[in-house]
């Protein structure tokens, strides 16, 4: 059963949202809130394993609420689900530490499977948004290198290059002949090597350092 919390201000689309998880043989709906503060004040005692969460809301800011709620639960995976298609608002969505990043006319069916992909491991976005990250990185691909004592190592670029071709961790311990836990071993070295807390932070600056 994946589990899954909205984050959404708007009723009717909340609403619907809950119904279409909780409708849906193996997924669950465990709360649906209208604001990111009402979501981070239950968060240390919600069972979850896939958020998702709109941008534009009152008070605090989907963006901020990422941030906030990866201090709770660094682990959390965050799917952004949001009107704004915007490479600049993508780009801050990534780096606050999403996983993934839909717009609202996705469809049921592609939603659901993105929920899934990013419970697995993987990193959902939709087409054009994954078309802007691509030439973003692209433009920045030449930028510096890592610091000696940050490089990875050969077995890491592997995992890593794995998880920027969209494989979750089943697909890349099947690729290495590894085990899940040892990829999740070295994508946790990743992470303290590359001084990021995400999957989506990992593999952007992987290739804007020219390691893959």
């Amino acid at each position: 059963m994946i589990k899954v919390a909205l984050i959404e201000d708007n009723t009717t689309i909340r609403d619907g949202l809950a119904a279409l998880i909780n409708g849906t043989t193996g997924y669950s709906c465990v709360g649906a809130f209208s604001d990111c503060e009402s979501f981070l004040s239950k968060l240390e005692t919600l069972s979850v394993d896939v958020v998702l969460m709109d941008i534009g809301l009152p008070g605090m800011s989907g963006i901020d609420g990422i941030a906030h709620a990866k201090k709770i639960k660094p682990e959390l995976n965050i799917l952004m689900l949001t009107v704004y298609e915007d490479s600049q608002t993508v780009f801050k969505a990534l780096c606050a530490g999403a996983c993934g990043y839909l717009v609202k006319k996705t469809p049921p069916s592609r939603l659901l499977e993105a929920i899934k992909d990013a419970f697995e491991g993987g990193a959902p976005m939709s087409s054009l948004i994954a078309r802007q990250v691509i030439t973003v990185f692209q433009q920045t691909q030449g930028a510096a290198t890592l610091a000696p004592d940050h490089e990875l190592s050969a077995r890491e670029k592997e995992v890593i290059t794995s998880l920027a071709e969209g494989n979750n961790y089943q697909e890349i311990a099947d690729r290495l002949f590894i085990s899940v836990d040892t990829v999740r071993h070295h994508i946790r070295n990743i992470y303290r090597k590359l001084h990021v807390h995400s999957q989506s932070e990992a593999v952007a600056k992987a290739i804007r350092k020219g390691i893959i």
